[in-house]
């Protein structure tokens, strides 16, 4: 069975497709946003005429992001399904009030390493008004920042999508 989306025929995908095909583009933008990073460090410890190079303010960004990558990927979307975002005092499940907690604590981790990156760019290259080579350092960290953002939002998806043949047992 397949869709038709105009002239074209969509085919019929597995969930179980999709969740693979999702965890590996999730991969793939991953190690990219990496490669981006260390090829940034790389070009600026060798060939880099200038006197701006990648440090560990550079790095904190990554690090934040993938940090906030690794908590929201913590959280299971099952966990989230509550009546109630309070805690027990108002008949609400405890456990889903901590897994909202720990999901914005991630969220927190992985915007604020995006913000991170722009400021970065922002006050260590653009406001001293750097050549496009000096630039591309900051510009670099940016796209970084923003595939490990892409690759969660991604692998949170695809890790927590219902399968064709779950059953829901509530009563």
């Amino acid at each position: 069975m397949s869709l038709r989306l105009g002239a074209f025929n969509i085919p019929h995908l597995s969930s179980h497709t999709i969740r693979a095909a999702g965890v590996y583009v999730s991969g793939i933008l991953y190690s990219s946003a990496f490669y981006y990073m260390l090829d940034s460090a790389l070009w600026s410890a060798h060939k880099n005429p200038s006197n701006v190079h990648v440090g560990f303010v550079d790095w904190l960004p990554l690090i934040l992001c993938s940090l906030g990558m690794a908590i929201i990927n913590l959280v299971e979307k099952s966990r989230l399904n509550g009546n109630n975002a309070f805690g027990n005092e108002y008949g609400g499940n405890n456990d889903t009030w901590q897994a909202k907690v720990v999901l914005f604590l991630g969220f927190a981790f992985l915007s604020g390493g995006v913000a991170d990156s722009v400021v970065i760019l922002v006050l260590k290259y653009i406001i001293p008004k750097y050549g496009l080579p000096v630039l591309a350092m900051g510009i670099q960290n940016v796209i970084s920042s923003c595939l490990v953002m892409t690759s969660c939002l991604i692998l949170w998806v695809a890790q927590n999508m219902q399968d064709d043949y779950s059953y829901s047992l509530q009563l």
